[in-house]
């Protein structure tokens, strides 16, 4: 099971920085009237890892897109859900996913991991981990997951790929 990263030195808490850098958002580069429903009929699930920042890796803009990202980019049924309001509610009708190299959720032992959960808390969670062995295939399997989805309006447009955090290229899963 994959261990928590090791502190590199003493915590020291975002908010004031994060408060300063909106101010500076606010009043430098915020655009108001961008909609809520994306420009382009796209909606994205991407992994959580601070190494993909997924509209400049894509070359899009704000506006353009729905962007849902969990730990791995895995389908669970909060990205079912939020997949399913973007088509019916807010029209996009094409959807990315989004795997990478080197993701810290690939390999996980699910029972172990629940496992040592419920020993430090008393508790187990209801959750599924998500892990996977190949991102490669779970990207197959997501897509054939989504395909399969009664809930979505176009399952016609939806394609994957596998980001190399080494080199920053996307690979076509087919």
């Amino acid at each position: 099971m994959a261990s928590a990263a090791e502190p590199t030195g003493p915590f020291t808490p975002n908010r004031d920085r994060l408060i300063a850098a909106n101010e500076t958002y606010a009043t430098e580069g915020f655009t108001p009237d961008v909609p809520g429903a994306p420009s382009i009929n796209l909606a994205l699930v991407v992994c959580m890892d601070c190494r993909l920042d997924p509209l400049p890796m894509l070359g899009l803009a704000n506006g353009e897109a729905h962007v849902i990202r969990n730990a791995g980019g895995v389908m669970t049924d909060d990205v079912i859900r939020s997949l399913t309001l973007s088509q019916r509610a807010l029209g996009t009708r094409e959807i990315v996913l989004v795997h990478h190299t080197q993701c810290g959720v690939q390999g996980i032992d699910e029972a172990a991991f629940k496992a040592s959960l419920h020993e430090a808390t008393g508790e187990t969670p209801s959750w599924s981990v998500g892990s996977f062995d190949d991102a490669h295939d779970d990207v197959r399997a997501a897509i054939a997951q989504l395909k399969a989805c009664p809930f979505l309006v176009d399952t016609e447009h939806i394609s994957g790929f596998v980001y190399d955090v080494a080199d920053g290229r996307l690979h076509a899963v087919d």
